[in-house]
């Protein structure tokens, strides 16, 4: 009986030291194990205009490189299933082209098309193409029933080119109808990536989604912080997602001349689920603001500062829950603008406030004081001449490039990539 007993005890040792051994060589494995992040991402908005049976081909530009990518196409918005397929995936040439020898298929669940139900979304198959940090990419996708209200992202900032049938292999396509910057289904991708890699996802407005800048010049300041990262081999790893809507508030949905789904009711889909987020950089309010006066008698449209407060609070709570670290940014200047409508003293003053909490409250993990570093100093409720795209409301290229350089880098230093990095 009492060998019996010893053998158990060995048998039992043994057995642990095998599944320690076991756990061991799984956390060794899935620490060289690549891991899905968001690279690049366009918010749904609404449904856009009608498309036939017509190939839809979008020029989109990573933040950080991987040797597989996986799409994201949205129905958000549809009133009915929609069909895509085929899909291609290639590098970019220019314009319409596509580089030759780059084409690769994407697949869905090994099919080359996919139907999308309405309200719903898809994620293509891994599609093998290595791409690299701040490459050019193009997605191709034919319609073959064509799409009465397609999902659209607005004020893309990049040309799309449309033409009929299935032309998703051709090197160079010949668009037809007029220039258009929208986006149509694609809302993100992510790429294999190097374990440890993670995101930062913009959630904001028109200044976010790059209004003002050159178009197809990458010129966001969320491009620009991208290439700052990239700059740094230390940081190298981070990628940077837009998720702004030209138009977008914290508080409301669309109401015209206003875009998208309110922020809170967006944030979850467009923000923390997104693949592997560390950070979230929120820049919104002035649109909550500027509502106040242009749809002062709509029931429900006119906010105070303290709502729009309560409204980031429960943004910032939302993303802490999660795991997610929050950068809180300053309202920009918008003095001697005539869009949507020009400020008035109250509307300043609520912005004021605002940013006044911005800074003190404590309740975000870091602020970037962008109203500091775009204001004029002279008058310091407009913004500077020289970032000043010539609206009195959107910053030029220049005024991106120093939204991007007020960035401390700092932040994301030490692999602090959040509760949500590779999943």
């Amino acid at each position: 009986m009492k060998h019996s007993l010893i053998r158990l005890g060995i048998a039992t040792l043994f057995c642990g030291f095998a599944a320690t051994s076991i756990a061991f060589a799984e956390e060794a494995a899935n620490a060289t194990k690549p891991q899905w992040v968001a690279t690049w991402g366009a918010a749904p908005v609404a449904a856009g205009p009608a498309l036939k049976a017509q190939t839809v081909r979008q020029v989109i530009r990573t933040s950080i490189g991987g040797t597989d990518l996986r799409l994201h196409f949205s129905n958000l918005f549809g009133k009915e299933a929609v069909t895509i397929g085929p899909v291609r995936l290639a590098r970019h040439a220019n314009g319409p082209a596509i580089a030759a020898g780059t084409d690769q298929p994407v697949t869905f669940e090994g099919a080359a098309t996919a139907t999308i139900p309405a309200g719903g979304e898809v994620i293509s198959d891994a599609v093998s193409l290595p791409a690299s940090a701040l490459e050019e990419l193009v997605v191709s996708v034919y319609l073959p029933q064509g799409a009465p209200t397609p999902t659209v992202h607005q004020v893309g900032n990049q040309t799309v080119f449309i033409a009929s049938g299935d032309v998703t292999s051709a090197l160079r396509i010949v668009p037809e109808g007029e220039a258009d910057d929208t986006r149509y289904f694609l809302t993100g991708i992510d790429v294999a990536a190097a374990p440890g890699a993670c995101a930062i996802v913009a959630l904001g407005d028109s200044i976010t989604d790059g209004v003002g800048s050159t178009e197809n010049g990458n010129a966001r300041w969320t491009d620009r912080l991208a290439e700052r990262l990239q700059a740094d081999p230390s940081l190298a790893h981070i990628a940077v997602v837009n998720a702004g809507i030209a138009g977008n508030r914290i508080l409301n949905d669309a109401v015209a001349p206003y875009r998208g789904p309110s922020s809170l009711s967006r944030v979850d889909r467009d923000v923390l689920d997104q693949a592997a987020i560390g950070w979230m950089v929120l820049l919104q309010g002035g649109n909550d603001i500027s509502a106040s006066d242009v749809l002062k008698k709509v029931p429900g449209q006119n906010v105070s500062a303290q709502q729009i407060i309560e409204g980031m609070k429960a943004l910032v709570a939302r993303a802490h829950a999660r795991g997610i670290r929050v950068v809180g940014a300053t309202l920009l200047p918008r003095g001697g603008t005539e869009f949507p409508a020009p400020p008035t003293p109250a509307a300043n003053a609520k912005r004021e406030a605002v940013n006044a909490w911005i800074r003190s409250s404590g309740a975000f993990d870091a602020v970037v004081d962008w109203d500091k570093t775009m204001g004029d100093p002279a008058q310091p409720d407009r913004l500077a001449p020289a970032y000043d795209s010539g609206d009195h409301l959107h910053p030029n290229d220049a005024g991106y490039q120093a939204m991007a350089a007020a960035i401390d880098l700092q932040l994301f230093a030490g692999g602090r990539c959040g509760a949500n990095a590779g999943k």
